[in-house]
Formats: C-alpha cells, structure tokens, sequence
C-alpha cells in the first residue's frame, strides 16, 4: 500500500455470537456456524475451547480418532498442549503458542487428546479450531500435517505496538511457515490497549476475524469479546483500535463460491460425495491409527 491516506477501510456488517456448546467438561463456544451465519466462504467452522484451567489427574481433552475430509484443519494452541497422531503417521504434542494445520484432502483419521503430563498435572487451556473449505478441484488432495511450535511461527512488531505471529501468507517481506493450497492468509495478533492498527487486506477476498478476549473497535465500529466480525470486501485495509489488551484470530481468504454440502466430519460438494466418502471411511479407505 503507497500510504494511509489512499487505503479504504472496511466496514463491519454483523456480529455473530459465541454460543456455549460445551463438550463434557470442556468450555466450548462456537461463533460459525450460527443462526445468521452458515458459512463465511471459504471459512465453515470455528470451536473456541476454554480458557478454563485443569485440575491434576484429569481426562483431558475429547477428540479420540475420527476422519475428515474435504477441507483443512487449523488449530491454535494459545494455552496448554495437544497431542496429535494421524493415519499418515504424523505423532506431534504441540504446546502453548504453537499451530496444527492438517490437510483432510481425500481423507483421515486423527486424535487430538491431552498428553501425559497434561492429563497427570492439569493446568490452563484454551484452543481455537478453525475449519477452512477446499475447492472441488482439490477435495481429493493428498493428506498432510504441519506442527509448528511458538518459535516456528514469525513474531513481527506491528506500528501501533501489536504484535502479528504469521502462520501462513504474506507479511510485507515475511512469509508464514505454512505454504496452503489455496493461498490462505491467516495470523494471531496481540494488540496492546491504545493501539491502532492498519491491516493490509486485497479488495475482494474474505476475512476472517475472531475476538478471542479484549476490547476493540473495527473500522470504527465497537466489537464483542468472543464474537466472529464480519466485514464488507471492498475495502483493502481494515482498522483496528484496541479498547484494552486483546488477542484476535485474523485471517482471509479467495472466495470459493462453489455448493457446501456437509456431514458431520466431511465437506464435500454434492450429497453423493457425502455418500461416497462414509462409504470409503467404513470400507477402511482413509487408514487408521496404530494402537
């Protein structure tokens, strides 16, 4: 961008809730998909898990194995760890600051479970989960794993005093350790209170933001903790001015503009996708994982 002055903001158009759907004892609210919002093209979910803090000798988190495919998986480790192990052999534990994205593409199995000495000694946790679509084109892709731990993941100092972790995309002459499949941008900021913030976005792509805890105000418009804020795509930048500490998921992407048709663990487009891909994961076509 030449300057400030050339740059056209964006505009909030809705804010979409965090509704408390917790799993068992884990804290979870869920912004997309909602009443107002289906989908965010090409952004279909997101969980946001705690924050909440473990007792010793605990169960740990839910997610035993169980498959996907058709999309990506990006998972934000912002307190605790994650074990994960998938059916193309992948095992990492992924701890606090660190970042899984999992290509689901023709299909997997994985596990997202505490480890060891989480579920001995508890402790604080919160994870963000984010689903992202994959066109037709590349549903069928061939699986894969990325686990990437906080020092993996460029810190770059923003001019109001923030702070951008870049995980995938663009950063002025920084690239994000991820390299996607569809040219995805996605980041965390910490904004400290008092900050102001001009965030580069090309006109017409989708973006994505998620007020994970704090105060902020969008392009002049005062937005919710733990609330998905959906914007206008005309603009190419947004602005943002932390009200008191903040941490935002940011991200955005080219729209697919293709159906969505879901099932539970899979996203494809068409019914008799669905129905070939619950039929590929009974007959053992996805693998599975060593016990």
């Amino acid at each position: 961008m030449s300057s400030n002055s050339t740059q056209q903001a964006r505009h909030v158009i809705a804010q979409h809730p965090a509704r408390r759907d917790d799993i068992g004892d884990l804290v979870t609210r869920r912004p997309l998909p909602g009443p107002q919002l289906e989908q965010l093209d090409p952004f279909l979910f997101l969980n946001h898990h705690g924050p909440q803090t473990y007792p010793a000798h605990n169960q740990g988190l839910p997610f035993g194995p169980h498959p996907h495919r058709g999309f990506e998986t990006v998972t934000f480790i912002l307190e605790g760890s994650l074990a994960h192990a998938d059916s193309t052999k992948h095992q990492s534990v992924i701890q606090a600051g660190g970042v899984q994205w999992m290509t689901a593409g023709s299909g997997i199995v994985h596990a997202e479970i505490s480890p060891e000495e989480f579920l001995r000694d508890g402790g604080p946790l919160e994870i963000l989960q984010l689903w992202v679509n994959l066109p037709s084109r590349l549903k069928m892709s061939e699986p894969r794993y990325v686990g990437l731990q906080q020092p993996d993941i460029p810190a770059i100092a923003l001019p109001g005093g923030g702070e951008l972790n870049l995980i995938a995309g663009q950063w002025q002459e920084s690239t994000g350790p991820i390299d996607t499949l569809t040219g995805v941008f996605m980041s965390t900021l910490l904004l400290p209170a008092g900050g102001h913030e001009q965030l580069p976005v090309a006109p017409g792509r989708q973006v994505f933001l998620y007020v994970v805890s704090g105060e902020v105000t969008v392009g002049g418009s005062a937005v919710k903790p733990h609330h998905l804020i959906e914007v206008d795509r005309d603009g190419d930048s947004l602005d943002i001015d932390a009200d008191s500490d903040a941490r935002l998921l940011f991200g955005h992407g080219e729209v697919i503009d293709e159906p969505v048709v879901s099932h539970g663990p899979f996203v494809m487009s068409s019914r008799e996708e669905i129905v070939q891909a619950v039929e590929d994961y009974q007959n053992g076509k996805f693998g599975g994982l060593d016990a």
